[in-house]
């Protein structure tokens, strides 16, 4: 589904992706985790093809993605921060996207109807609150049915509720034979949805594996913890 060989980028003298390898073949949910500045987000640009790297390669579902924007066809990706027109409404947006994506099987009228968006979609974006925007947000990434999906922090501003639909929805997604990839700083959502994470830091990974591995690792019973052993370690080496 995702190789990615010898990766590397740098920003003027900041040396972000470090002949990072990655490989993930399967199904599942896979969590992307490190401290800030470890390289996640340029990680994540690289596979959607919104930064060039400096050298490697990234293959998606066997598809070299260099001068290839065909593959991007195959991503549902959730942006961390929902930058939408303000001037739109709710349901322009969504026929808009619908528009932009012809041909994709779209599931737009029983998300509408499990976030409780049918009251907004004749208001403008820009008069929306953060959680209600986080709600389209999710509305647009799962309405279309595509084999990979990416998630950057794909909790923030969500209420108790919407984050127990969104649980079920990408425990859904594992079960149709997908493969999802999150970023996510709240550690506890990712213990509770991950079958593997995989670890960054200094644009290197440090760590790929279940949770339990990584706690058999450490030492560690506490994912927490077990993280924090890992960024210490590799911090005073």
């Amino acid at each position: 589904m995702v190789k990615i060989e010898k990766l590397q980028k740098r920003f003027n003298t900041n040396q972000v992706l470090n002949s990072l390898d990655l490989e993930i073949n399967k199904a599942g949910v896979f969590a992307v985790v490190g401290p800030n500045g470890s390289g996640k987000t340029t990680l994540i640009k690289a596979i959607l093809g919104m930064i060039v790297p400096d050298e490697g390669t990234i293959h998606i579902m066997g598809e070299n993605i260099e001068k290839n924007a065909h593959y991007r066809t195959q991503i549902d990706y959730l942006p961390q921060i929902a930058n939408f027109p303000t001037n739109l409404k709710v349901s322009e947006l969504i026929n808009m996207i619908k528009d932009l994506r012809k041909g994709k099987t779209c599931e737009d009228k029983s998300l509408i109807s499990l976030f409780e968006l049918e009251p907004f979609l004749n208001k403008k974006l820009g008069t929306l609150s953060g959680g209600t925007k986080q709600k389209v947000n999710l509305l647009l990434t799962f309405m279309f049915d595509s084999p990979l999906m990416i998630l950057d922090e794909p909790t923030t501003g969500l209420d108790p509720i919407a984050l127990l639909h969104l649980k079920a929805m990408i425990k859904s997604q594992k079960t149709k034979g997908k493969t999802v990839l999150i970023t996510s700083h709240i550690m506890n959502f990712v213990e509770e949805i991950s079958d593997e994470i995989v670890f960054l830091l200094d644009g290197n990974i440090h760590f790929k594996g279940t949770i339990n591995a990584l706690k058999s690792k450490t030492g560690h019973s506490s994912f927490e913890l077990a993280i924090a052993s890992i960024l210490r370690q590799n911090r005073h080496d």
